[in-house]
């Protein structure tokens, strides 16, 4: 329940920073990880999140923070002020989806649509 930032590996001074993780709830790991990036001299922090939860306290900390977008998929839906956000993009899987499904159903490999 608490976020904490232990260390970045690396220089970021100038540069364009990508946070990537699977499921973002509260925000407040991904709020404080973008802050820890610009307090190192990131330019610009961006997320890229598999499962966007979005918990209550979600949309103000991102409002409020040093993140510059917030890209997830649609694997859960969202309501209208997830989609009102200037900072969330949300990301079609509906193709990947249905490629998947119909691989199955042709006893095709699901694993190379990954390769």
């Amino acid at each position: 329940g608490e976020a904490e930032v232990m260390n970045i590996i690396g220089d970021v001074k100038g540069q364009d920073c990508l946070l990537v993780d699977d499921i973002v709830d509260s925000a407040g790991t991904l709020c404080h990880a973008a802050d820890a990036l610009h307090k190192n001299g990131a330019r610009k922090v961006s997320a890229y999140v598999t499962h966007g939860v979005l918990s209550e306290k979600a949309l103000m900390r991102l409002k409020n923070s040093s993140l510059a977008q917030l890209f997830i998929t649609d694997s859960i839906a969202q309501p209208k002020a997830v989609c009102a956000s200037a900072k969330i993009e949300t990301i079609s899987i509906a193709p990947l989806m249905g490629e998947a499904i119909g691989r199955i159903a042709q006893e095709r490999s699901v694993s190379s649509l990954f390769d």
